[in-house]
């Protein structure tokens, strides 16, 4: 092997000293989550309502147990330290600490955030970044969104902040942090507010900095057990001694004649019970009652306690701005360290352009390379400290009242051995501060192209033996880790292993320590939900929440067994993942030629099952359907939706030489060829002129009809993508009777309809970016079997034939354009109906969006769903490389 060539790109080099821990770069990050209060980690309620248990309000008072939160925060990587912001426009009756929203009850569409905030950049090592939030001038209206979103049913949108009009006439304030390394444990800090509006408006401005409490509940596993303590250090400082992590500074510039002064309380719950003035400690509200009520007695005298802040105070003109320069270090105070304060910004700035000149090409345009740069940093940002360690949390700690007994026997009492205390990709730190597998499996495609040892680093932990059950399954997220998602593991390990190197110099040692863990979970897959062992598969809603007739995941109300399509291909893909890795593999090992027979002949099995007499090929409508089989009576359930177009997912290419390269899987291969003729007939048929085998789940002739239904405009193709149900049901709902009951599936473009899964998610026809991305992928896999004389039509109806690749190209540029601003409409079309975000200082705030409103792109859902729907850097990308302009 060649030496390795000398990095001159100052962050990559960054992230090779941080990945073999020469320095340690990513110890500090954007790690602190948005929400704490209403998750299951903090709920010790009797009834496991977590949002009851511990609603936005009770954060003010309320210590938390399991993380901290906070606004356009860091923090070290256990949350040790954390790092915010707190605000106060003397309007509204309590400081702006953290983000609200409401609770999954309170929305009308479940758990909403109710704020406007944009993540704007960031580098792997997060050297720099950059978070913008909009702050009202006016009162926080609070009571009118509850209420208003209380009043709405179902069928109604979303009531959202920028409805209430507290943004009109530009009254508020674009509060911005910056954040900039100096070195690994030396973090520059600037808080730039400006006002938007048309008057002189005050604003009261806390950078605080606090402990995260771990000495209030007994528990000794973290090995921090002492309170961490504050103190003034001058008028411009702030330290600590602190258990873990030793002396930290930190200092504000003194050249700022806003500063009040410094204020410091402690990070302990305030009890209803406890006075206030009670002479013994501080508590966590103290400053929000000292700003706010004025009272001036709930703060330390002393300049000492485990949550402190600067503070300032301001009255800013229209357009004038309040910039605030921090530093935080390692160590004692120093002289003269804002002498070079604007200096370090500006070069790690420059440092994080010429970082990204090297990830995003220049055959992009500024406005593609905009929404890329956003949803890179969005996905960065939400990285997050997660902890949970789910025994401690089952039983209780030492110095709290113990848990309610019917704990013992509820959510997660089977996941004992789970012990969570990473940083982990979230798909949303607000709306779902908790990662889920299959989400976070998308998430590394985009991660893989910026920062490869961080993706491959996550796919192994959600393997390792204290987060995968004994049994060989992933855990899903918390409040059901037993819920059974995708498995999208091993297509995620692949592409992260593809996206490591050229072939030859890729690292194989990530894929052989991934699929000795897979080999487990699949063999969990295959006992758990096959229950016949007929190779047609019930795993439940497999993360597709109300995409069926039925709650999939719940016992049908006709009896019987679920046969789903959706489940048995995804078993499929499982296969078709596997036998890709083994072959891999096999080219230096030959043993794993032995596994990859295995895959092989366990895929053509599902195959057959699939397509055979009792499986869930409908010849008639040529479409795949879920059936519910009772005895030997099979009822389809004729849905068009996303769980027919799946199984097309499942396909992959047996290469001629590969075969010649490795005798023992030959061999195999054409034993089973020659002894298996009823199963072999469908792999003869899918051969090309190199010799090559197209092994996959639908035949040539089911593809065809399968993608006639997909690039139908008046079906599944959208001006924005591929829509998860088709359009045919707006007018042809799908009615099913059980005795009195009456079940049915309409076309729901945009937020769910129907209550199932609390009616927060919706699979019955928005966009969905990470099945789109696996169809584009799939179509440029028939594409490079079947090459340019497979065409059809698209869309069709239009006369126009276009083969595979272009078609996949073009796909690509519809999910592209529902970020790219349209400078004739002034429009992006994911703003939707709020399209009143047009125009100064918003234009070029992008949000990624949980998923699409399936006719006119609306943004829908969680809406920094910076996770999966990253993936049209990937997008963006791929239409290049394939000739297109979105």
């Amino acid at each position: 092997m060649p030496p390795p060539k000398a990095i001159s790109n100052p962050e990559q080099k960054r992230l090779v000293e941080a990945s073999t821990h020469e320095y340690d770069w990513k110890l500090w990050g954007p790690y602190l989550s948005e929400r704490q209060w209403a998750t299951v980690r903090e709920d010790y309620s009797p009834d496991g309502n977590c949002w009851d248990y511990f609603p936005y309000e009770a954060a003010l008072r309320r210590a938390y147990r399991w993380g901290e939160d906070g606004l356009l925060g860091i923090s070290d990587r256990k949350s040790r330290l954390c790092f915010s912001l707190a605000l106060w426009n003397e309007k509204d009756p309590f400081l702006k600490e953290r983000l609200f929203g409401l609770t999954g009850p309170e929305g009308n569409h479940g758990e909403d955030v109710k704020e406007e905030y944009f993540y704007l950049d960031s580098t792997p090592t997060h050297s720099y970044m950059k978070a913008l939030y909009k702050y009202p001038q006016a009162a926080f209206p609070y009571q009118e969104l509850r209420e208003e979103n209380a009043r709405r049913g179902i069928d109604d949108p979303e009531f959202e902040l920028i409805d209430t009009g507290v943004f009109e006439e530009n009254r508020y304030f674009d509060v911005q942090a910056e954040y900039a390394k100096d070195g690994p444990e030396d973090i520059l800090i600037k808080i730039t507010v400006t006002n938007r509006g048309p008057e002189a408006a005050p604003i009261h401005i806390m950078p605080t900095w606090l402990a995260r409490n771990t000495w209030s509940w007994g528990a000794h596993h973290e090995g921090d057990n002492h309170e961490s303590l504050f103190f003034a250090h001058g008028k411009y400082s702030i330290t600590t001694e602190h258990q873990g992590l030793g002396t930290y500074t930190l200092n504000v510039d003194a050249r700022n004649n806003a500063l009040q002064g410094m204020l410091f309380v402690d990070n302990d719950t305030h009890h209803d019970d406890v006075e206030d003035g009670d002479g013994k400690k501080y508590y966590k509200d103290g400053m929000n009652r000292y700003i706010v009520d004025g009272v001036k007695e709930c703060v330390n005298p002393k300049e000492i306690g485990s949550k402190s802040a600067f503070y300032f105070k301001a009255l800013l003109e229209p357009g004038e701005e309040q910039v605030i320069r921090l530093r935080m270090y390692q160590g004692i105070p120093k002289k003269d360290e804002f002498l070079d304060f604007d200096d370090i910004f500006a070069k790690r700035l420059a440092e994080a352009e010429h970082f990204y000149d090297g990830v995003i090409g220049d055959d992009h345009s500024p406005e593609e390379k905009r929404v890329m740069r956003q949803a890179y940093a969005g996905l960065l940002w939400s990285k997050q400290f997660y902890y949970y360690v789910v025994k401690e949390w089952m039983r209780g700690d030492a110095l709290q009242p113990a848990p309610p007994s019917a704990r013992t026997r509820g959510r997660n009492s089977n996941w004992m051995h789970l012990y969570n205390r990473d940083i982990i990709s979230m798909p949303d730190k607000w709306e779902y501060p908790w990662y889920a597998s299959w989400d976070l499996a998308f998430h590394m495609v985009p991660f893989s192209a910026i920062d490869p040892h961080f993706a491959k680093q996550q796919l192994v932990l959600l393997l390792r033996e204290w987060y995968m059950h004994p049994n060989g399954q992933i855990p899903a997220y918390e409040f059901e880790f037993g819920a059974v998602n995708p498995p999208v593991h091993a297509w995620a390990a692949l592409s992260v292993y593809r996206s490591s190197g050229k072939p030859g110099w890729r690292d194989r040692e990530f894929l052989v320590r991934i699929f000795h863990k897979l080999l487990i979970n699949f063999t969990w897959w295959i006992n758990r939900t096959d229950v016949d062992g007929k190779n047609l598969f019930s795993g439940g809603f497999l993360g597709l929440d109300n995409i069926g007739i039925f709650d999939r995941g719940a016992t049908l109300p006709t009896g019987g067994v679920l046969e789903q399509a959706d489940a048995t291909a995804w078993i499929g893909f499982y296969c078709a993942n596997m036998l890709e890795i083994a072959v891999e593999l096999a080219r230096v090992d030959r043993s794993y030629g032995d596994i990859a027979s295995k895959f092989f002949e366990h895929f053509m099995t599902i195959k057959s099952a699939l397509n055979g007499d009792r499986g869930l090929w409908s010849a008639e409508d040529g479409f795949y359907y879920d059936s519910v089989r009772i005895g030997d009576k099979k009822i389809p359930l004729k849905v068009r939706s996303m769980v027919g177009i799946i199984p097309i997912f499942a396909a992959t290419i047996i290469e001629e030489h590969v075969l010649a390269m490795l005798p023992g899987f030959k061999h195999r291969f054409e034993w089973f060829m020659l002894n298996q003729p009823e199963l072999a007939v469908h792999v003869i048929s899918s051969r090309d002129h190199r010799n090559n085998y197209l092994v996959s789940l639908a035949s040539p002739e089911q593809l065809r009809s399968i993608l006639s239904y997909v690039f139908d405009e008046d079906e599944f193709l959208s001006p924005f993508g591929i829509r998860s149900l088709s359009k045919y049901h707006k007018d042809h709902p799908l009615v099913f009777k059980v005795g009195a009951e009456e079940y049915r599936v309409d076309y729901a473009p945009g937020n769910s309809e129907t209550t199932m899964f609390g009616g927060n998610s919706n699979w019955r026809g928005p966009i969905w970016f990470p099945l789109n991305q696996l169809f584009i992928e799939s179509l440029l896999t028939y594409h490079q079997f079947f090459g340019d004389d497979f065409t059809m039509e698209y869309p069709t109806g239009s006369g126009i034939q276009m083969n595979l690749k272009e078609i996949a190209a073009d796909v690509c540029c519809r999910l592209s354009r529902l970020f790219l601003y349209d400078p004739e409409t002034s429009e992006r079309p994911f703003w939707g109906r709020e399209g009143t975000r047009a125009g100064e200082n918003w234009n070029e705030l992008i949000l990624f969006h949980e998923f699409f409103h399936g006719d006119n792109g609306a943004g829908l859902g969680a809406s920094h769903q910076t996770g999966w729907t990253a993936l049209v850097t990937w997008c963006l990308d791929k239409a290049r490389e394939l000739g297109a302009t979105p």
